[in-house]
């Protein structure tokens, strides 16, 4: 199964949040993945064996994992085409 990562400052409420979205749609949609949230401190460790990125701020570094933005899973903006490159990550 792919895993996902989802990070912000505390790893608690918004991380959740998009967390629990991003498993929701997906699931809408017939799709499995772990979707993960943490802390910004543990997210480098934690994209050692993961699949995705799902970044709230966009990090100053690359990580070597394909990233989205997940402010679209709180917005609603752009969650089309976000959730379009998740989908393309699990499809691969």
């Amino acid at each position: 199964m792919k895993k996902l990562i989802v990070a912000c400052n505390a790893g608690v409420a918004t991380s959740n949040t998009i967390a629990y979205k991003v498993k929701s749609l997906l699931k809408k949609r017939g799709y499995e993945a772990e979707v993960e949230a943490v802390d910004i401190t543990s997210v480098e460790r934690a994209l050692k064996n993961a699949d995705m990125y799902i970044c709230i701020i966009k990090p100053d570094k690359d990580y070597g994992v394909p990233m989205c933005n997940g402010m679209a899973f709180l917005t609603g903006v752009g969650i089309e085409k976000e959730l379009q490159k998740i989908i393309d990550v699990l499809n691969k």
